[in-house]
């Protein structure tokens, strides 16, 4: 995220450190975990910071790209304290599929589009000029960006059926297949590879060697997609943190994973998968509308079921991560516009009570010594006007990926909650 560390700008992201860093002339430029919490330069740091998936797109030259519109974003969400952005690598496959997004990195095996990696490395050069960092996940389990599924079809294991149109259960049924194989497998740790060891081209640093980058993660909520399948993705995730690690030493390494609901609804493989030497910190993601908590024909009535839900979520992974002695980051939360509603515009009143939520259990932690260091909303649209409800190639990026309603989870500059955001910084300071 940087070439250099300038701690002063550090209003959220590194909140201990921004407070008195100044003497310490040599200070150490990566995030480290001691003693069960998130340091820098021998501080704890505790940050709000977003999702912003599409930021190496937006660093490219090519179709999608906006550096313009790159520069204001991250320049609005350094101002609001928020300086963790958790980021896409890259999506994989081919154009012209529905319900995922363009343009691709990795259009075949081993086969990269160079715009795009002159993107990442743009969005990585910039992030270090102010201060920002970003965790990056290398792949996913959803069929938004290829992962998973990306790889059984290079493999041969035929069409990849997609949620909207074949229905959830077939394309469970289709991924489901990518833990066991050793073949998909094995090129998605190519692509690790291949990615951790780069250098860029504009910082002139490796990635490796690059303090812009918060942590390496996995995937994207990664899930074994059934019962017998738990026990070789428990092996997966240790054996790409192992390959990670010996090719980055300065790094921290994460899942991505939901937690809970990501592991089949199991607590102990939750547990193991965290308690992974190599694996830094404890991930979990929280979706009160996508899980029922709030009915979907009146969300207003499910709010405090959801928000009850939440905290003993959030508790139950906070168990995990104390037996551990590893931080927590809570790096997806969403809740919905009033109505379910996706116009940019209209009012934000029940998302707003659910972040305050999220938000106040982040400060009483940090009041507290615990070990819930971080949240990360799901996600920044910044200046983004969807142009149709469904996304279509070459529509504005909003935070919402191509399978959502454009909209409906997204944070515009303009909404309320965006206050909330900046009142949440100003209070880690």
């Amino acid at each position: 995220m940087k070439t250099r560390f300038n701690f002063c700008l550090l209003t959220l992201m590194f909140a201990g450190a921004a407070c008195g860093c100044s003497s310490a002339p040599e200070p150490d430029p990566f995030v480290r975990v001691e003693n069960g919490h998130f340091v820098l330069d021998g501080k704890p740091c505790y940050f709000v910071g977003t999702n912003f998936w599409y930021g190496p797109i937006l660093g490219s030259e090519g179709p999608g790209g906006d550096r313009e519109r790159l520069a204001r974003e991250l320049d609005t969400l350094a101002a609001c304290g928020v300086k963790n952005l958790r980021v896409l690598v890259g999506a994989d496959g081919g154009p012209g599929v529905p319900s995922k997004i363009e343009p691709t990195l990795q259009y075949a095996p081993g086969k990269y589009n160079d715009e795009l990696l002159d993107g990442l490395d743009y969005f990585l050069s910039e992030l270090g000029q102010r201060g920002m960092k970003a965790v990056l996940y290398l792949t996913n389990s959803w069929e938004w960006s290829g992962g998973y599924s990306q790889y059984l079809a290079w493999c041969g294991a035929g069409k990849p059926a997609i949620p909207a149109i074949d229905g959830y259960e077939a394309y469970v049924e289709y991924v489901s297949r990518f833990i066991p194989s050793r073949e998909a497998r094995a090129l998605f740790a190519d692509h690790v590879r291949f990615i951790v060891g780069r250098t860029n081209r504009y910082s002139g640093l490796k990635y490796t060697d690059d303090p812009a980058i918060f942590s390496w993660q996995i995937c994207n909520e990664p899930r074994p997609f059934g019962e017998e399948n738990k026990e070789a993705f428990a092996e997966w995730l240790a054996e790409t943190a192992r390959l990670i690690r010996s090719l980055d030493a300065n790094h921290m390494i994460s899942t991505g994973s939901e937690g809970f609901y990501g592991c089949e609804a199991d607590m102990a493989l939750t547990e193991r998968i965290h308690a992974i030497p190599e694996i830094s910190y404890v991930n979990l993601h929280i979706w009160p509308y996508n899980w029922g908590w709030a009915p979907r024909g009146n969300v207003a009535a499910g709010l405090d079921n959801s928000l009850d839900k939440t905290l003993d979520y959030i508790d139950r992974h906070l168990e995990v991560a104390r037996r551990l002695g590893k931080p927590a980051v809570i790096e997806e939360f969403g809740f919905p516009r009033d109505d379910v509603r996706y116009e940019r515009g209209t009012p934000t009143t029940l998302r707003d009570t659910y972040y305050a939520c999220i938000c106040d259990r982040l400060l009483a932690s940090k009041r507290s010594d615990d070990l819930l260091a971080g949240i990360n909303f799901w996600a920044w649209g910044g200046e983004a006007r969807p142009a149709h409800t469904v996304w279509q190639s070459g529509d504005p990026f909003c935070g919402d990926p191509a399978q959502e309603p454009q909209g409906l989870y997204s944070v515009f500059g303009d909404d309320t909650t965006v206050g909330l955001i900046r009142r949440t910084a100003e209070q880690l300071r």
